[in-house]
């Protein structure tokens, strides 16, 4: 799997660890209390981890390639009702916006993430997100790469979407190519030195990457109970976001003090419906819409992105600082 998962766990749309191949688990609902809290800590559970399925049943590892469980039912994902509504303009961000993340996994501070708003090239505004673990996680997971979406400058879908990353010393890449006619999703990919792969997909009403998707969502025309539906890929395969405006909340960050939209949804994966990921994001409410955190799941346990620099041209760089700090 590819080194963008947590872009995936988070939002389909944040991301920077992968999950070794075969190891993925399905992500477990998270709880909200605290979950912006610095020292939130992978959810916990009253039940065993394997209590809600037998104990002969394999498991969904998630992996593109493999085959369906025995026995696992065949269950078609509900399309999208509607597409996405018509997005806000201006766009809130444009060529030279920089945003920085800090990773927290399992409790602790995992590394770093970025994504950087590119100058219009070939008709396609380019967003380019990397990522790199720090020395103590790297004890755990080693990654570091970079993903580049190709988004159209106004309707801000992808019509292109590469990663290149190395996961423990190990080199993958993919390139997506999104067809808007015939709404299709090449995926051509190779980890290694293993024989180049490739697989065709398709979207319903709306198809995104998950990088370029957090930059749409950007543009929504957020108000409470809002639904939100579309097909996004990530992780070698299609999955459908289903979300809603839950409300307006007040976020306090170490970056500082901010009003903004929750988003909660969940991401189902198109072809094996059985592996779901519950989603989190938080949207300012002001001209910026800034993506101040993201909270999700990867088969480490929980994982969450918070804003912690922003710099945007003409105006001021805004950096995390201690709460003393804070201006009220």
């Amino acid at each position: 799997m590819n080194t963008m998962r947590n872009l995936v766990a988070a939002c389909l749309a944040f991301s920077a660890f992968s999950a070794i191949p075969g190891q993925a688990q399905e992500a477990r609902p998270l709880p909200l209390k605290s979950i912006l809290s610095p020292s939130t800590k992978a959810p916990a559970t009253d039940a065993p981890a394997d209590a809600a399925k037998p104990a002969d049943a394999p498991e969904n590892t998630g992996d593109a390639a493999a085959a369906a469980a025995p026995g696992e039912p065949v269950v078609a994902v509900k399309p999208c009702e509607q597409g996405l509504p018509t997005l806000r303009s201006p766009l809130a961000f444009k060529p030279g916006e920089m945003l920085e993340f800090d990773m927290d996994a399992m409790g602790a501070k995992a590394g770093k993430l970025t994504m950087r708003v590119q100058r219009p090239a070939n008709g396609s505004l380019p967003v380019l997100v990397e990522a790199q673990t720090n020395t103590l996680f790297s004890k755990v997971r080693r990654v570091r790469g970079s993903a580049t979406s190709y988004l159209h400058p106004k309707t801000l879908r992808p019509s292109r979407y590469t990663e290149e990353a190395v996961e423990n010393e190990q080199r993958r890449k993919v390139n997506v190519d999104f067809g808007a006619q015939d709404k299709s999703v090449k995926v051509d990919y190779q980890i290694g030195d293993r024989p180049k792969g490739h697989f065709d997909y398709a979207f319903d009403k709306d198809g995104l990457d998950v990088a370029g998707a957090i930059y749409l969502i950007r543009q929504l025309p957020l108000k409470k109970d809002l639904p939100v539906c579309f097909d996004v890929y990530g992780i070698r395969r299609m999955w459908r976001m289903t979300a809603t405006v839950v409300e307006r909340e007040h976020v306090s960050l170490p970056l500082g003090e901010f009003d903004a939209w929750h988003l909660a949804g969940t991401a189902v994966r198109l072809d094996r419906p059985s592996q779901t990921r519950d989603v989190h994001v938080w949207i300012t409410d002001d001209e910026r819409r800034l993506p101040l955190a993201a909270v999700g799941a990867i088969d480490l346990g929980a994982v969450r992105l918070t804003l912690s620099g922003v710099k945007r041209p003409g105006e001021k760089p805004m950096e995390a600082q201690g709460k003393e700090d804070l201006k009220w």
